[in-house]
């Protein structure tokens, strides 16, 4: 059924608001009317009653003819494109283009029969121009320029009414593998970095831990190793716990950074050496099976980079530091001035002084004055974490890696963070980010996260989202975009209606995968997208056609009668896993451990027996068929034997990319997530550990026999 109103309707098209989808029961769903018109308040549209919905969709109608040139055009390699300009009725225009090498190109003008229109007590005319299809891939600029006229309706001679200008981006037709692959298929392990602690780090895995996993794994004979986001957090009050909600997807988290490996430590007097090696073990649990605290670690680390950051550079030290500012530009010094203000005012910049919320007033200008020094050390931290990443880089290509280090670029960021204050006008600040009921999580999700407004990144020319996508493979082969149906759409919730009252919000899918695909292409990257959950087909195929791979879970590849695919039915252009870092890992999945999980905190929309005798059909049916395709005895049921088998058979599956979490390698039975849960479940806060519930330290990956029988089954 349609929403009542045609005005709601016509509006909720024109902002590309979907008014119904199909559920995760495959059942016809109309979004209510409440839902539309708090959506459509987000882009500034009052349709509250009907009398006011059809004043405002009277005026988007000619929205179009009020602006002199779209903000941005984006077309692939070789395409030739049309470009509609808005000038006063039969005044001159002239066209170029000066692409990103500094040359120029000239459009030129096609036929366009469209009349003038009124708009605004004013006649308007409309041109269109064509944009040569010869145009380097990149970011190019789109100069217009009005001309005015006398009082005989001719050229006035040199007068100038109005200049405008555009984005025009040239993204590349196809991603597809890095050089370095070849045709040849890679594996490579999933980590948690926090999780995965050595003997030296500070309580969580730390970016040295992670050089040194790369190095591990490349020995193993991976190709690769994925992380989770190492996005910035916050820097005072409570340090959110996932990696997925982050303060920033431009920056890293400090946290990260291993204190005793930067240059200047080793300039330190012995006694601040020792307050450093003091505070290193305030972070160690004599519990070592104790959750993971953030906050305590970054309170330690913290004081000790303080120490360190007063130790004077060498000069070549100073010089590369200096090349980072220029290289990160003004961004990096808004980033570290949120910084500085969470540490004076707290971390949701909401509750700040009204007269701090704008990053580029007086108030905040005086404040970068008075605090240069604090703006700097943060500035520092980025360019310390900056350099700590390009090592792990390093040390996992150095091994043999054909890829290495792949970055994960989470879905959106925390509204109260520093993203959301830097990039003011582009966060929908009434919505939140989350999903559709689905099997899994049938109360549906709310991220938490407020979405992108699909028009003001048009405006931006999508500069936000290359900036993400530049910084995630500054210093990585490749990254995995959590959510790559959010380059397409997004379920937007309104915030005190829950995810069940949400509705899909359309992005240009074309613009969006187009960036991507430009800045991996530069880099050389591979790019994965996870596409798991409710996607429409043809959103793979496109994704497909463009060369970025997919994202298939074993225990979801079933056919439409519900019994596992063959291992040749599976996607070839895909990573492949047998479970992730949102579902239990595969012992406890097996055992049924979620389902008791979910029951316990109240998840469950269905019966619990029912769930029960779901997952022990679901065991029983994956268990025939690993048997069937003979990989796993008759008789065995030795968790890790059919956790060996289940990858076994990923190896038998066409798919480019294999990957295997190092939860599954050492017989972890905690997941690291439970969808849908805060602090009911201690998400992102569990430690590597083994079967018997011990933790398994770096060093103990070296001598596994577990993880190397994992390793071997993986190199086939």
């Amino acid at each position: 059924m349609a929403l009542s109103d045609p005005a709601l309707g016509e509006l909720a098209d024109r902002f590309g608001i979907s008014t119904q989808f199909y559920d995760w029961k495959g059942r016809h769903t109309q979004v209510g009317e409440q839902t539309v018109i708090a959506i459509l308040a987000e882009f500034g549209v009052d349709a509250s009653t009907p009398e006011r919905a059809r004043a405002v969709a009277q005026r988007v109608r000619d929205d179009h003819w009020r602006r002199i040139v779209q903000p941005c055009v984006v077309l692939r390699a070789g395409q030739e494109g049309r470009v509609d300009v808005h000038v006063p009725a039969g005044a001159p225009v002239s066209l170029r283009i000066v692409g990103e090498d500094g040359n120029d190109h000239l459009p030129w003008q096609v036929d366009n029969w469209n009349p003038d229109r009124p708009i605004d007590g004013r006649m308007i005319g409309e041109a269109t121009f064509g944009i040569p299809g010869n145009l380097p891939l990149g970011y190019h600029e789109l100069i217009v320029t009005i001309g005015t006229h006398d009082a005989d309706g001719s050229e006035a001679d040199g007068g100038i009414h109005a200049t405008a200008t555009s984005t025009i981006i040239v993204t590349p037709n196809r991603v597809g593998l890095p050089r370095r692959m070849g045709a040849s298929r890679v594996w490579g392990y999933a980590a948690q970095l926090y999780s995965v602690r050595s003997h030296h780090s500070w309580g969580l895995g730390d970016l040295t831990d992670l050089a040194d996993l790369c190095t591990w794994s490349a020995s193993q004979g991976a190709g690769y190793l994925l992380t989770n986001p190492l996005h910035a957090a916050e820097v005072a009050g409570r340090m959110e716990p996932s990696p997925y909600l982050p303060s920033s997807r431009l920056f890293v988290n400090p946290i990260y950074i291993r204190p005793e490996l930067i240059a200047e430590y080793h300039d330190l007097n012995q006694y601040d050496a020792s307050i450093i090696e003091s505070l290193r073990t305030t972070t160690l649990d004599d519990d070592p099976q104790a959750l993971l605290d953030r906050d305590r670690t970054w309170q330690a680390k913290s004081q000790a980079l303080e120490l360190i950051h007063r130790v004077d550079m060498s000069a070549s030290r100073r010089m590369a530091f200096t090349a980072f500012r220029v290289a990160r530009g003004r961004r990096l010094e808004d980033f570290a001035t949120w910084c500085l203000l969470s540490e004076l005012h707290g971390s949701d910049w909401h509750d700040w002084p009204a007269e701090l919320h704008d990053p580029h007033g007086a108030a905040v200008a005086r404040v970068r004055r008075e605090h240069a020094d604090r703006i700097d050390f943060h500035m520092w931290l980025q360019w310390i974490a900056d350099q700590q990443l390009s090592t792990v880089q390093s040390s996992g290509t150095d091994a043999g890696m054909p890829v290495g280090l792949i970055c994960d670029l989470a879905v959106g960021v925390n509204g109260s963070g520093a993203d959301a204050w830097m990039l003011n006008g582009l966060f929908a600040r009434e919505m939140n980010v989350g999903a559709p009921p689905d099997p899994f999580n049938q109360a549906g999700q709310d991220w938490g996260q407020p979405p992108m407004r699909p028009d003001v990144l048009e405006q931006m020319a999508y500069a936000p989202l290359r900036e993400m996508v530049s910084s995630a493979l500054r210093h990585a082969g490749g990254v995995r975009i959590d959510h790559i149906m959010g380059l397409f759409r997004l379920w937007w919730v309104p915030r005190g209606l829950g995810p069940r009252h949400g509705a899909y919000v359309r992005y240009n899918h074309e613009a969006m995968v187009g960036v991507v695909a430009l800045e991996a292409y530069r880099a050389g990257a591979l790019v994965i997208g996870e596409d798991l959950g409710t996607v429409e087909p043809w959103v793979r195929d496109h994704l497909a056609s463009r060369g970025i791979l997919g994202t298939s879970i074993m225990w979801f590849e079933t056919g439409p009668d519900g019994r596992p695919k063959q291992p040749q039915q599976w996607r070839e252009h895909a990573m492949s896993s047998v479970t992730s870092h949102d579902l239990p890992p595969t012992s406890s999945y097996l055992r049924g451990d979620h389902v008791e999980l979910r029951d316990r905190l109240g998840l469950l929309t269905e019966s619990v027996d029912e769930e029960r005798e779901n997952a022990r059909r679901e065991r029983e049916t994956w268990l025939a068929s690993l048997r069937q395709q003979g990989v796993l005895e008759a008789d065995e049921d030795d968790p890790e034997q059919v956790t060996l088998a289940m990858h076994t058979l990923l190896t038998r599956t066409p798919s480019k990319v294999i990957n295997a979490t190092l939860t599954d390698a050492v017989g972890d039975p905690r997941t690291q997530n439970l969808p849908g849960t805060e602090d009911e479940y201690p998400n992102w806060r569990v430690p590597l550990s083994g079967p018997d519930g011990e933790p398994v330290y770096l060093e103990d990956l070296y001598s596994s026999d577990r993880a190397a029988r994992m390793a071997k089954v993986l190199r086939g």
